[in-house]
């Protein structure tokens, strides 16, 4: 039914699309020799944390570990945070650091992932693997009975990862839907520790809703490749091992921010402006019987997407799509070291920075040389102006990694759905502008583009479609409106 070598022929496309959209695919030639001439990390000088009952929380196939976590209880609760100290490996001006510079991103596709850095130290040297000793950037934060962080503190330590977890088994352990994970298991005391970190999460999820933080159905298709063909399209739910580390990141990159603001450092910050499209938002609430102000309004936004949860479960996936495409992507933007906050709408915070995966995300790496400067009391490592250019760069790279993986996981999409030309199927509909108009059909929740009867159509519209034909190549599934 298929052509051979699907996971092959999405290679190719994977490696096209990075070039198309200026990416680099493959790491310059001096990369490797830099490789063998690095030094040998140590602990020497930092603070001994080992002992304490770290342990990771990542997806399933996850090998580049940016975080650990652990929690520490008694009348002042703490939460600590531990980024692996990338940049103790990664030098800048380095043939590495230029690679990671021009990327800013690893980018994740079902045939292949075109790693930031190379595999030998975002997997293994700078990963914070199990059973490892690892250089950490520690987050230090104490957590008030309302959710709110009292205080925090950023230090360098020495830490071990425990135990390495999965969000799917820890989810299911957390909501009784599954037996405790191996880790669990095995490492005294775990148990005991991750229900303090659900605590804790919990605290600083329930403050962030009173804030007016803005909570989607998340649920996110991924092509799962299996003997070189698409074998499904696997939906990735949210639970609540994944809400637990959103909240422990929240927290964790508001505590860098604002360790570089009291230390009058410039930063790249991270914000989601006021919505793009708030009229069209605020009429998708009249159309479920709400009302909305004239004027952006993130917790009357909150309590409506609560609202509408709690009423048809059924049908908030697709309201939380809607609402997330209308209310515009986010950036990146440099702040001076007196500069004033911007606010994330869609976070209800300020002081708002990336911080948490460094073998990722290169404005991660920025920060955490920043963090570093801070620690030791010593200028900032990067002018303001090359911060702004930075700042605009990354989030260029971000939107052209994006199309990356959305061209892949479309033309995964389109091998999928190739022997279903001519079926009819419920969709929603996610973007209308100039360019066209798209749709996301309910099962499976594939994206494509509305070719006939697309007018009059605007985003969050139910409609029915019928499938016309499919391009694996181009990433192309087009559609018609039925009716």
């Amino acid at each position: 039914m298929f052509p051979m070598d699907q996971g092959s022929r999405l290679q190719e496309i994977a490696r096209r699309a990075m070039v198309q959209y200026g990416m680099e695919p493959d790491f310059p030639p001096q990369a490797a020799a830099e490789l063998e001439r690095l030094p040998a990390s140590n602990g020497n000088g930092l603070r001994d944390l080992r002992a304490l009952p770290w342990s990771s929380i990542d997806n399933d196939e996850s090998r580049d570990l940016d975080q650990l976590e652990v929690g520490v209880d008694g009348s002042e609760p703490r939460l600590l945070v531990a980024i692996a100290d990338v940049d103790a490996l990664v030098r800048p001006a380095s043939a590495i650091d230029g690679h990671a510079r021009k990327n800013t991103t690893s980018v994740y596709t079902p045939a292949r992932i075109f790693a930031m850095l190379p595999p030998a130290l975002s997997t293994d040297l700078t990963s914070l693997n199990e059973g490892q000793d690892r250089a950490a950037i520690v987050l230090d934060m104490t957590i008030a009975a309302d959710g709110g962080i009292e205080k925090s503190d950023v230090y360098r330590a020495l830490v071990r990862n425990h135990a390495k977890l999965t969000y799917e088994a820890v989810g299911a352990w957390l909501e009784d839907r599954g037996p405790r994970p191996a880790g669990v298991e095995r490492v005294s005391g775990l148990e005991a520790q991750l229900r303090l970190q659900d605590r804790l999460a919990n605290h600083l999820r329930v403050e962030r809703q009173r804030q007016g933080a803005l909570e989607f159905d998340r649920g996110e298709v991924r092509p799962v490749m299996a003997d070189g063909q698409v074998s499904e399209l696997r939906v990735e739910q949210p639970n609540r091992a994944r809400d637990l580390i959103e909240s422990f990141m929240v927290a964790a990159n508001g505590a860098s921010a604002r360790f570089l603001s009291a230390r009058r450092l410039p930063s790249i910050r991270r914000v989601v402006r006021s919505p793009e499209r708030w009229p069209r938002i605020v009429e998708l609430a009249r159309q479920q019987g709400a009302e909305l102000p004239p004027a952006p309004d993130a917790p009357a936004l909150e309590a409506f997407l609560r609202a509408r949860r709690a009423a048809a479960p059924e049908d908030f996936g697709d309201l939380s799509l809607s609402v997330i495409k209308l209310l515009g992507r986010g950036e990146y933007v440099a702040e001076a070291a007196d500069g004033q906050s911007t606010i994330h709408f869609a976070l209800a915070v300020s002081n708002y920075t990336h911080s948490t995966a460094p073998n990722r995300r290169y404005p991660d790496l920025v920060t955490q040389r920043l963090l570093k400067a801070a620690i030791d009391g010593s200028s900032a490592p990067y002018a303001l102006e090359e911060l702004q250019a930075l700042a605009a760069h990354c989030t260029k790279q971000e939107d052209s990694a994006n199309k990356v993986e959305r061209l892949v996981r479309k033309a995964a999409a389109a091998l999928w759905m190739s022997d279903r030309i001519g079926q009819e199927f419920a969709a929603v509909v996610t973007g209308a502008s100039a360019k066209g108009t798209w749709v996301r059909i309910q099962s499976p929740p594939v994206e494509g583009k509305v070719q006939q009867g697309a007018e009059g159509l605007d985003v969050g519209d139910r409609v029915r479609v019928r499938l016309l034909r499919t391009d694996p190549e181009r990433g192309f599934i087009d559609f018609a409106r039925v009716g």
